[in-house]
């Protein structure tokens, strides 16, 4: 298909309103022309102007089973010619849709029982937090309905989800959060920790401080916690070293429920199935999206633990149905592609890929840039990491932020060919490439975003001389 992408640009700019864009920046020009992406193959995508980049961040964490994958458009495909919609209200299903809701109930960690679908990340914890308000009403605990979430963690920006999502610019001029949400400390040691306190001392105090934020809210208010494994887009952050032994024992001391938002870190990307498994997580609720269906049709899902589930069926006599779903809720085609997704993660072993060869991407990043006079850490799990920036050191001085370091290496890096995302809070560098990904693709991305890395502090040394 040939397109004028003269005239497809002044399309989109006229009428696309596109998220965490500067709307007047783009408007004007200022930005530049939009990209206009038309094909995608591998970790490789390609714009409308013939140049190809190495997409080092999966789209946003989720075309984990790579571009182009034609066993999931056919699988799309058969479901759209068969059936394109029906919807799951009242009982109704499909075959794809069953299936998928059995495999997803056996694959994830603890004793899962029910599965609940949406179409993202966002509107799936919009359903967490409902039925962590709904089971509470249901077993006669009506007060018990504050979400605890972390500063730094993200679980989407819809009005509960962005209420969640512990990064202030979410909740700017949007009348968020909600005063159902109260928010605690992020678990980032290199930032975080006293001097001299060892990640586990860390996590133990960021334990007790979560403890006398319960008491202090009161245990009878406080109905849930919601977390990631890892820390996305606060930083890709893995957990320090013993947290989640530490936090757990909080949560169930307080008849917290834990909702585990693997939206990201789900199917594959920390070297397990989940990251769940990965830490050792013990969750009530799962989130999951992205890789569910490798973004190749929107679809998110909210895994109910037979624990949650219990009280919603013994209450059903008295309550009636349960009253919440959205028209796509359950989509065929979405379900169809799901399972194609799946049984390519499962036939091919992305956790293992991740696992083996996020190894070697982890020793890379950390061979070439840790010791870098302008790189703080260094850190990352399976094939997501990142590279933080600071302008000292010895002192963890951070660059003034004017200088816009991290959005520069970005900018250099994708110049030079490779996506690699400067992530919201910081100076920092973010990977999360496909699940696909070679050892000799991640010698690429590390040589591409070493040259941005380099060419950026020697502009930062020249622009210092001039002072």
């Amino acid at each position: 298909m040939t397109i004028n992408i003269k005239d497809i640009a002044e399309k989109d700019r006229n009428s696309v309103l596109h998220p965490f864009t500067q709307l007047q920046d783009f408007a004007s020009g200022k930005l530049g022309e939009p990209t206009i992406v038309e094909t995608g193959k591998g970790i490789h995508i390609q714009d409308a102007y013939g140049n190809q980049l190495i997409d080092g961040f999966a789209g946003l964490y989720c075309v984990n089973v790579g571009y182009g994958r034609t066993e999931v458009a056919e699988a799309i495909s058969r479901q759209a010619y068969r059936l394109a919609y029906y919807h799951s209200y009242a009982a109704h299903t499909t075959d794809e849709l069953a299936i998928l809701s059995d495999r997803l109930v056996k694959m994830a960690p603890g004793k899962m029982s029910k599965v609940f679908y949406g179409m993202s990340g966002s509107d799936a914890n919009e359903t967490q937090a409902k039925l962590v308000w709904y089971y509470n009403n249901l077993r006669g605990k009506p007060t018990k309905k504050k979400i605890i979430s972390r500063e730094r963690g993200y679980h989407g920006c819809s009005v509960v989800s962005g209420s969640m999502t512990g990064m202030s610019f979410y909740h700017d001029h949007m009348d968020l959060p909600l005063p159902q949400i109260t928010h605690t400390g992020v678990p980032h040691h290199y930032w975080g920790a006293h001097p001299g306190e060892t990640e586990r001392e860390f996590s133990a105090r960021r334990a007790v401080e979560l403890d006398q934020l319960i008491e202090q809210l009161g245990p009878d208010n406080v109905g849930g916690f919601i977390a990631e494994p890892v820390l996305g887009t606060g930083g890709i952050t893995p957990p320090p070293e013993g947290y989640w032994e530490a936090i757990q024992p909080v949560l169930k001391k307080h008849d917290v429920l834990l909702i585990a938002d693997e939206v990201i870190t789900g199917f594959g990307r920390t070297g397990s199935m989940f990251g769940s498994q990965h830490y050792g997580i013990e969750p009530d609720l799962i989130t999951v999206a992205k890789g569910l269906t490798s973004a190749y049709f929107p679809l998110s899902a909210a895994i109910v633990g037979e624990k949650v589930y219990q009280v919603l069926e013994d209450g059903a006599d008295r309550v009636g149905a349960f009253s919440h779903g959205y028209t796509y809720s359950g989509h065929p085609i979405g379900a169809a592609a799901a399972n194609a997704v799946l049984d390519i993660v499962e036939k091919e072993d992305l956790p293992g890929n991740a696992r083996d060869v996020g190894a070697y991407f982890q020793a890379q990043l950390k061979e070439k840039f840790a010791q870098l006079p302008i790189v703080g850490e260094v850190r990352g799990v399976g094939l997501m990491g990142a590279i933080e920036f600071v302008g000292d050191r010895e002192s963890k001085t951070r660059f003034d932020p004017s200088l816009k370091v991290g959005a520069r290496v970005s900018k250099t890096a994708r110049d030079g060919g490779l996506i690699a995302r400067a992530m919201p809070h910081g100076d920092i560098l973010g990977f999360a490439p496909p699940l696909v990904t070679t050892k000799e693709e991640i010698d690429e991305i590390v040589l591409i975003a070493e040259k941005a890395v380099r060419s950026v502090m020697d502009d930062l040394v020249r622009d210092s001389q001039k002072l």
